[in-house]
């Protein structure tokens, strides 16, 4: 009988339990969890959100760190035919709050250490069905006693013979089009604005990815990276897909027990963010670590520096790296890799399979190759809009030639050289507007990067009386160098146009960044202007 691959999310995971039931799908800490384990205690805790009465469609919301409770939250909410909400561990009292009105959240599994965050959240009108209570239940707070479960509770009752509870003929009977996901993302209005994916979205957007990163059964994925990023996200439902070991760490806040990790545990993928490969690059004793189990490394979430690259490149010369472009409403978008990187560093790559990507003018017709414009996506990938949101989602999510199509407007400038290499420039409210001339902060980046004893480096426009806009650098020094204003200014003016060279620039110790580990552009640019 010819077997069809799943399509819905959770399907994957059980699909792997049957086919390699004692294989370690995730590895926390001291703990490791084979899939036929990780998928009973995922199907328990579906069966308990359907004994408190949580309805198919639901949406529950999910605040602990990186953990094997939040992997089994994954999972189990899926299977109760439920949308899960996984927020960053240092979410605030009223960011929570806003989610769970926001979101008409009906279940919050959270932490006990985040029980003030929790009271800050809720009063009297704020009703949830449960509070579920990871950690020790004599520390549940008395205020939420009545209407709290332990996580322990869940799980007291699981059988030791390890049979399936509950029957999965009992669980919601989903289709492809229901929603998975909903993913809060920084919004224009100062509000987080809810990412809607559903499971065909999410199913899509990760077979593209595997297929252009070659994973197989043997790969183990190493991620710090927060589950509330999709890009991090994303780490487990490919591993449970292609069925690999996840290697799960809190965070890269002590990046020698992570990159020890690297040996211990025989890791061949890692995904980073520029802001880890910029620590790891400043570890003095970094060529003393083995990273010969590596086969590839990944870097989204913001552009990979080239200088970046080209230093992993020597570090690590037999693992591939794979620079790619993407953002949460279609997860991703293009990649760069191999010898591609030594030709069009400051490249983001081709499009990846089952892609559709355009780049339109201010009337929405495609440029030509080498002119500036928006971005666009089309794809199974591209996300169905935000959540309780109908205005802002048809601006940013536009129907195409046919009813099932959508096209992302991504707010993204772009361009695409003869050979169909897109470029990032930036994003429309980042680029910088001096005089007549658009100038592109990655492009000012890119080039400052190059100079010797630079960190990092981030670039913002601020205000000018007489040019509208001028060119401020925040720059990073490596340890132990010194910079002077002068040395960059003159090091700008010989390798870039004089209409880019910044007129200000600033030292600092560190650039700020966002919770996943982006810059932080607002931050930047309000220091810019004090």
């Amino acid at each position: 009988m010819i077997e069809f691959d799943p399509t819905l999310v959770h399907d994957w995971l059980s699909r792997a339990a049957r086919l390699l039931p004692d294989k370690e799908a995730l590895v926390f800490g001291q703990d490791r969890w084979t899939y036929k384990t990780l998928d009973l205690y995922s199907s328990h805790l579906a069966g308990a959100l359907g004994n408190m009465g949580v309805q198919r469609q639901d949406r529950v919301v999910v605040l602990l760190d990186n953990s094997a409770e939040t992997v089994i939250s994954i999972y189990g909410i899926l299977k109760a035919g439920d949308i899960f909400v996984i927020l960053a561990s240092s979410v605030k009292g009223r960011k929570l709050r806003y989610v769970l009105e926001n979101s008409g959240a009906s279940v919050l599994i959270t932490h006990n250490s985040k029980a003030n965050v929790v009271e800050e959240a809720l009063d009297s009108d704020l009703k949830l069905r449960k509070l579920v209570w990871v950690g020790p239940t004599k520390a549940i707070p008395p205020r939420f006693a009545s209407g709290s479960l332990s996580w322990d509770e869940i799980f007291s009752d699981l059988s030791a013979t390890g049979a399936e509870y509950p029957d999965r003929k009992t669980l919601p009977r989903c289709i492809d089009a229901d929603l998975a996901s909903l993913i809060y993302t920084s919004g224009s209005t100062g509000e987080p604005k809810g990412v809607v994916s559903t499971h065909q979205n999410m199913i899509s957007a990760a077979k593209s990815i595997i297929q252009y990163i070659g994973n197989m059964q043997d790969d183990v994925i190493l991620n710090v990276l927060p589950l509330s990023f999709g890009y991090g996200l994303y780490q487990v439902i490919m591993s449970c897909m292609f069925g690999g070991t996840l290697v799960l760490e809190r965070s890269f806040l002590y990046p020698h027990v992570i990159l020890e990790h690297v040996t211990k545990e025989k890791v061949t993928g890692l995904p980073l963010v520029p802001s880890m490969a910029a620590m790891m690059l400043k570890m003095q004793n970094i060529h003393e670590y083995d990273f010969s189990s590596l086969r590839y490394i990944t870097s989204a979430g913001a552009a990979l520096p080239v200088k970046h690259l080209r230093s992993l490149w020597k570090l690590m010369p037999q693992a591939k790296i794979f620079n790619m472009y993407g953002l949460t409403e279609c997860v991703r978008v293009s990649y760069l890799v191999g010898q591609e990187l030594d030709k069009r560093p400051s490249s983001v790559g081709i499009v990846m399979p089952n892609c559709e990507v355009f780049i339109l003018d201010e009337m929405g017709n495609e440029v030509a190759p080498g002119e500036i414009g928006e971005l666009a996506v089309r794809g199974s990938n591209v996300a169905q809009g935000y959540w309780n949101a109908p205005d802002l989602t048809s601006k940013v999510f536009k129907n195409c030639e046919y009813p099932v199509g959508r096209i992302l407007y991504t707010g993204d400038y772009f361009k695409k050289d003869a050979d169909g290499f897109l470029y990032f420039l930036g994003r429309k409210d980042d680029m910088i507007n001096s005089s007549a001339e658009q100038i592109s902060p990655k492009e000012v980046e890119n080039i400052i990067q190059n100079l010797d004893g630079v960190a990092e480096v981030a670039v913002v426009g601020v205000p000018d009386e007489i040019l509208g806009q001028v060119v401020k650098a925040f720059i990073v020094p490596l340890n132990g160098t010194v910079l002077a204003e002068k040395q960059v200014l003159r090091y700008c003016a010989t390798n870039m146009e004089t209409f880019m060279v910044p007129k200000y620039v600033q030292f600092v110790h560190e650039l700020p960044k966002t919770s996943n580990g982006k810059v932080d552009k607002k931050a930047l640019k309000a220091m810019g202007i004090e």
